[in-house]
């Protein structure tokens, strides 16, 4: 990890297309403003550690889905005579 000092004003690049500037130190508040091109995305720990735990709920969900049509599949398609999902019986 690379540790850095700034006063407020003074910026740091990352890349070519990435700064990151001191807005306003307050005690142990730091305001920071950070410029980066739309395809970046730039999200507070927090948020991206709830985005990684949606993604790996959603992708757990999608293998579930995945093995259920995975056995419809096997299953084969309805033979005539087989009551259908509407038929009652």
């Amino acid at each position: 990890m690379l540790v850095l000092s700034r006063r407020a004003g003074e910026a740091i690049v990352i890349g070519e297309d990435v700064r990151v500037v001191v807005l306003e130190v307050r005690g142990e508040v730091v305001r920071l403003g950070i410029a980066a091109p739309r395809s970046v995305a730039v999200h507070r720990e927090e948020v991206f550690e709830q985005i990684l735990e949606e993604n790996r709920r959603a992708a757990q969900s999608r293998d579930a889905l995945d093995r259920l049509f995975g056995a419809l599949d096997t299953a084969g398609p309805p033979r005539p005579g087989d009551p259908g999902p509407n038929d009652e019986g």
